[in-house]
């Protein structure tokens, strides 16, 4: 059997290879990715598609005077491999080990890193012109999705391109999805140019007759223009693409690399803007993600055999209860609709799908749409509840805040994916969001610490009279999960847990992910003779301002515990509260992240790291004790 991958140690051993052993090489690099995915995890279908057409643009262009931008940059793991990072290939997404996305830090290959959609054109044309002003040579290529090319941003992008004519060569990587199935008119367009091949032999042969055609001068020159433009709309593909002002080449098999640097070769020919049409199958090589790759795009470790999971997770998912709970709260109210951008699996909407398909909305990567078209369905009288990652709603900040919240509109925000989500590291982390909402006027601001106050959080929020956010963590519930009867919440109330009295030394302060961990924390403290007070402050905002306060003036010491950045967020709110208030003798230490980016790895492994578990807010705890001893005298476990 060949073993054309083990000759592969840079971008120079791959350009030895002829076409065959090129094939080969894919096939090898398939049972490679297989192989190493089902242990680590990470993104697998997406990457099974793009072998070839990785293989063809490294063996074609010379990386990285060419520069090639991946967009989202989940399906760049061959580029990986390819440029040197095969041998350390077994540390993908683990701590300290190769990001699962391009990483600039990482490799000089990786010229864009990338985490979110639709961004790669707009970075192409900055690299082009900064070519063009240093007068500096080489091909500048941008791979995108189908599903990517529906954000805004790739079509501001197309625009501003086919205006300044930048020569730049846009990869179309067509695989008829995103994370789930595509949506929308550029979803059937390119459906349409994938359904009959022989149109594009008479693309070409209309364009060449048309060319054959003499200058004849004056007004038959004005009729033949007329007539070509007549026989290019009924005729030729991608004038969609044309009308931005890119040359369209397509559809290519993006499986065959001698085709795919064939139309590399073509590209070069053209000055100014050029797209690529290239038609991939996502899962290729691998059945169980061939026939289910919106279950394969991103996945744990798992059974090469069959495509079972390897995970041990014993309870429900804050994205199922989520998704279960706004069922059960259309069943009662039938105005009541769901929205999402394209991730109807990983928020839970898919579950209300299921049961309620026409009052479903899934919008495509398109965030800011699916804001600003939220407000609207609200406006119609409907109650809109939109799902969508954390960290993708800072893409729709200006929509939240002009369309949404400015006219305090009646709808709610459930942002799953919130604080530390572990593998996919700093472009997901969504540990921004306390402070990216917290200055908003007219926002109601909610992070539940279980299932059970998921779903009450829910009901209120659906039944709140104005914009309000639902913010929950990644993973398991801290509970054991049961459908229960819905309470609707006092807004801006807090819990106290463990109540405050006169013996409290330190009252610990949690919020959402992070009042399970402390209540651990607190009650090893108050075993032990260390007489703690635990508050479970619910909303953010508004927040209850008396109960903090009691705990701000009746304790010695208070610390605050949250699972996001320290500037703006919760503990920013509590210190403002008491600086309002003139409280000044409170010792307050702050627990969270700080000024930096949260990296990739485990999120049992980042929270002990940034000393958000149990046995983290106890070390910080007994500080305020000024107690010295080794926290392992207290844990009451061998291993935590």
């Amino acid at each position: 059997m060949s073993n054309y991958l083990s000759q592969i140690n840079g971008l120079d051993d791959l350009k030895k290879m002829n076409s065959s052993q090129l094939s080969y090489l894919a096939e090898e690099i398939r049972e490679f990715l297989l192989e190493n995915i089902a242990e680590t995890g990470g993104h697998l279908a997406s990457n099974l598609g793009t072998v070839e057409l990785t293989i063809a643009l490294h063996y074609y262009l010379n990386s990285p005077v060419d520069k090639i931008v991946w967009d989202v940059g989940h399906q760049a793991y061959t580029h990986k491999i390819l440029t040197g990072r095969k041998d350390c290939f077994n540390s993908l997404r683990q701590r300290n080990g190769i990001s699962g996305y391009p990483k600039c830090s990482e490799s000089p290959h990786d010229i864009i890193g990338a985490g979110h959609s639709s961004t790669s054109i707009s970075a192409a044309v900055g690299l082009y012109l900064a070519r063009k002003r240093k007068e500096e040579k080489g091909d500048i290529y941008a791979v995108i999705g189908d599903g990517a090319m529906t954000g805004g941003m790739a079509f501001e992008a197309l625009n501003y391109a086919g205006h300044i004519k930048a020569d730049i060569n846009v990869v179309l990587n067509d695989n008829e999805m995103s994370i789930a199935g595509n949506v929308g008119a550029l979803s059937n367009y390119l459906s349409s140019l994938r359904s009959d091949p022989k149109v594009q032999k008479a693309r070409d042969d209309i364009e060449y007759l048309l060319n054959k055609i003499p200058h004849i001068g004056g007004r038959v020159s004005s009729t033949v223009d007329r007539v070509k433009n007549a026989l290019k709309y009924t005729f030729i593909q991608g004038v969609l693409f044309e009308e931005f002002g890119f040359k369209y080449f397509g559809p290519v098999d993006g499986h065959d690399t001698a085709e795919l640097i064939k139309n590399f070769k073509q590209a070069e020919k053209i000055d100014g803007p050029v797209l690529l049409h290239v038609v991939t199958k996502k899962g290729k090589g691998y059945i169980p993600a061939e026939m289910n790759p919106d279950k394969f795009h991103g996945v744990g470790p798992f059974n090469i055999s069959d495509g079972s999971t390897k995970s041990s997770r014993k309870k429900a998912s804050y994205s199922k209860v989520f998704g279960e709970t706004l069922s059960r709260i259309a069943d009662q109210d039938a105005q009541v609709v769901g929205i999402t951008a394209a991730m109807p699996a990983g928020t839970g909407m898919g579950v209300f799908a299921e049961a309620y398909p026409d009052r479903y909305y899934d919008v495509g990567i398109a965030e800011q749409h699916a804001v600003t078209m939220s407000t609207g369905l609200a406006k119609g009288g409907l109650k809109p509840v939109t799902a969508i990652y954390s960290t993708f709603m800072q893409r729709a900040y200006d929509q939240l805040i002009h369309d949404a919240a400015l006219q305090n509109i009646d709808m709610t925000f459930a942002l799953d994916r919130a604080g530390i989500v572990g593998n996919d590291g700093e472009t997901h982390q969504g540990v921004f969001d306390f402070s990216y909402l917290r200055p908003v006027p007219n926002l109601v601001i909610m992070a539940p610490k279980d299932s059970a106050q998921l779903q009450d959080m829910l009901y209120t929020a659906v039944n709140y009279q104005g914009p309000a956010v639902l913010r929950y963590p990644r993973g398991e519930v801290s509970d054991q999960y049961q459908q229960k009867e819905f309470e609707k919440l006092e807004i801006g109330s807090g819990e106290e847990l463990i109540e405050i009295d006169e013996e409290s030394k330190v009252t610990i302060l949690a919020v959402g992910s992070t009042v399970y961990p402390a209540q651990k924390a607190a009650e090893i403290l108050n075993n032990n003779g260390y007489n703690t007070a635990l508050i479970d402050a619910r909303f953010l905002k508004p927040l209850d301002e008396k109960l903090l306060l009691k705990a701000l003036n009746r304790s010695e010491n208070v610390l605050i515990v949250e699972e996001q950045v320290l500037a703006g967020g919760f503990s920013s709110a509590v210190l403002e509260l008491a600086v309002d208030n003139e409280i000044f003798n409170t010792r307050i230490k702050r627990l969270g992240i700080g000024d930096e980016f949260v990296p990739h790895g485990e999120m049992d492994e980042m929270k002990k790291e940034y000393q958000l578990d149990a046995r983290g807010i106890l070390k910080n705890a007994l500080a305020l004790f000024e107690r010295t001893e080794e926290v392992s005298s207290l844990w009451p476990l061998k291993k935590d």
